[in-house]
Order: structure tokens, then C-alpha cells, then sequence
């Protein structure tokens, strides 16, 4: 078998598994979303018998999915630009400085990663709590930047590690300016991993249940709250479908973009050649 066979095969067996995946429980995502409440689709039955958006108006008219869907967009853009700006500095230290216990102090940045998010959530919401402090969406803001924090270090490390010395002293030495040294020689390279950071971090807030629940639950509502409501106890498919759709396709389309950003990238101010 040539290699030319194997690379189809290979590209065949990537878009069956990548139909099974996604295009699959899409599909039937959508087509839930759309059965009508006066006719429920129920075995043998391979299409809903009505179809309708009636599901979408009830969900929008008698639940808090507007102010959900507010609470969430607001926090998410908050939430990536105070995690890329905290985690910076440390990055920097990680990607560019040698100092002893570097390799502990990187290993001790991940650590949170391997923590159940509701066991955080829990300890996270007591801590503030016994502070007194009630106030639910800056709580809830300031969790997600600690949360997330250590994937925007992990990532704008790498950006850091990447930036090339020669160039910097090449600035410093024709006595460039610090700002006019960070947009010459780190900016260019750093542009995508700060990008990536960004919308990492946004659609993982978008995502986050555990501590807007823990912290936030009655009175502040997120999108994946609503729907975990739906598929608890009182399970509601074609409602949870909805509300599953609202959160999964705008941060499908940010990945999307994400992967053209990376891919738009400049090698050459990355690698240092051209």
C-alpha cells in the first residue's frame, strides 16, 4: 500500500470520526430544540412530527436566559483581559528570567488545573463569604481570573520563550525606548499567544458552572446554569437543547476564529527566519 493510500485512509477515517463527534450530536441538538410542545418525538419515530420554535420563544420570554446570557457576555471579555494582564509578569519571569526553583514555581502554577472545579468553587465562595463579601459578579469575576490564570501563564510562557534576545539587544543598543522595544521585539511575536490567551479564557467563562453556581446561585444566572437546571433532576430535552445551543455555537465560531488567528501568524517573527 503506497503512502498516498494511507494518508486517504487516514483523512477518511479523521471526517468519520469527526461526523460521528460533532456533526452527529448537533444534529440532533438542533432537531430537538425544534420539537414542537404540543407533539413530543418519541421512538420509532426518525424526525420530530412538528417543528417549530416555540421552544426558543418560551425559553426566552418565561426565564432569566436574557439576563443569563447578559451576566455571561459581560464577565467572559472582563474575565480574559484581567487574566491575560495578571498573568503577564509571570509569564515573562517564566518564558525569559532563570532563577532558582523555576521549575517548582511552574509546577505549582498548574497545580489549580487538577483541582475539581467544585471543589475550588466551594472553597473559593466560603473564603469570600466569610469576608463578608456578598457582591456576586465581581466575586464571581475575581474566581475566573484566579481559575484561569494558570492556562494564560501557561500559554503567554511559551509566547515569552519565543521572543527572540537578539533582537532586543539590537533595540537596546540603538537606544530604543522599553515601549518602543516591546512593540518591536516582543509584540510581533507575542500577538498570537496573547490572542489565544483571550479566547481561551472568554470561552471558558462563557463555560464555567461551578463557581457562578456555588457563589452566584439564586440571584446571578449564567447560561450554563440555566441549562444545568434543565438536565437536573426535572429533565427537559428539548429545553436543555436550546440552552445548549446558545452556549456551544458562538464558542464553536470563536475557535474558529482562534484557528485562523494562529494560522495567519507570522512564522518568520516567531522563528526568526525570512
Amino acid at each position: 500500500m503506497s503512502y498516498r493510500s494511507i494518508e486517504r485512509i487516514l483523512i477518511a477515517a479523521v471526517i468519520v470520526i469527526m461526523v460521528l463527534w460533532l456533526a452527529i450530536p448537533f444534529a440532533m441538538a438542533l432537531l430537538w430544540s425544534l420539537v414542537d410542545p404540543s407533539q413530543a418525538w418519541s421512538y420509532p419515530d426518525l424526525l420530530p412530527p412538528k417543528i417549530s420554535f416555540e421552544r426558543w420563544l418560551v425559553i426566552w420570554n418565561t426565564t432569566s436566559l436574557p439576563t443569563a446570557i447578559l451576566n455571561s457576555y459581560s464577565l467572559a471579555p472582563l474575565a480574559a483581559i484581567l487574566t491575560v494582564l495578571m498573568g503577564a509578569p509571570t509569564a515573562f519571569a517564566f518564558g525569559r528570567l532563570d532563577f532558582p526553583g523555576k521549575a517548582l514555581a511552574q509546577l505549582l502554577m498548574l497545580l489549580p488545573l487538577v483541582m475539581p472545579g467544585f471543589v475550588v468553587a466551594i472553597f473559593f465562595g466560603a473564603l469570600l463569604f466569610s469576608l463578608g463579601f456578598f457582591a456576586r459578579y465581581p466575586a464571581i469575576l475575581f474566581g475566573q481570573v484566579v481559575l484561569f490564570l494558570p492556562y494564560a501563564v501557561r500559554i503567554l510562557t511559551v509566547s515569552f520563550s519565543q521572543v527572540r534576545t537578539d533582537v532586543v539587544n539590537a533595540a537596546r543598543d540603538l537606544g530604543a525606548s522599553r515601549l518602543a522595544i516591546f512593540r518591536v521585539a516582543y509584540l510581533p511575536v507575542l500577538k498570537p499567544g496573547i490572542m489565544a490567551a483571550l479566547l481561551i479564557v472568554f470561552i471558558m467563562s462563557i463555560e464555567e458552572f461551578a463557581l457562578a453556581f456555588v457563589v452566584g446561585s439564586p440571584d446571578f444566572t449564567t447560561i450554563p446554569t440555566i441549562l444545568y437546571s434543565y438536565i437536573g433532576y426535572n429533565f427537559i430535552r428539548p429545553n436543555a437543547a436550546v440552552v445548549a445551543l446558545i452556549l456551544v455555537v458562538p464558542n464553536v465560531i470563536l475557535m474558529l476564529i482562534l484557528e485562523r488567528l494562529l494560522q495567519s501568524a507570522n512564522p518568520a517573527s516567531v522563528s526568526g527566519k525570512g
